[in-house]
């Protein structure tokens, strides 16, 4: 784990059981939903897809938010098949999970709001929830299946991989 990444709350460390503030503890911050938005509707999935996003995060704050969201489980991070020098972040099943709530926010959000989302995406959210959060796992599970292939159970140092371990560095 990166220096800066603080660790998810501890059932010491929460302020409350209400499982909306255990949520905020997790992304309630400005930053950590967005980057959770371009991994699963923009594909962005490296460090300067991130930081060339219309909100212009700062490289600092991106650092930190990754980290925590790899520390809760949320995305994880392995060597760029193309570059290995690289990182490319992935939203992990729980990170997916996170796909009706963020529909619901667009479509909230849409139709209380001028925004920018895209029509096409609103409106086939609008049309079938289900068929488009089918779609959303679709893609997930075969880029899944793709980085299985491409990192062999190895970790993002390159270390093997018990089956089932998480590995957080």
């Amino acid at each position: 784990m990166r220096k800066s990444a603080k660790r998810p709350a501890s059932s010491t460390d929460r302020r409350s059981g209400c499982p909306i503030s255990l949520s905020l503890e997790i992304f309630g911050d400005r930053w950590s939903l967005l980057i959770v938005r371009d991994l699963m509707f923009k594909g962005r999935k490296r460090f300067a897809d991130f930081a060339a996003a219309e909100e212009h995060i700062a490289s600092n704050v991106l650092t930190d938010r990754l980290g925590r969201l790899e520390c809760a489980g949320i995305v994880t991070r392995t060597p760029d098949p193309a570059d290995a020098r690289k990182i490319v972040y992935r939203l992990t099943r729980k990170g997916m999970e996170l796909a009706p709530m963020l529909i619901e926010m667009v479509l909230w959000a849409a139709r209380y709001a001028e925004t920018d989302a895209p029509r096409a995406q609103v409106r086939a959210m609008t049309a079938d929830r289900d068929v488009f959060l089918a779609a959303l796992w679709k893609t997930w599970e075969a880029e899944a299946s793709l980085v299985r292939r491409s990192t062999h159970g190895k970790t993002a140092r390159g270390r093997s991989r018990d089956k089932g371990e998480i590995v957080r560095e």
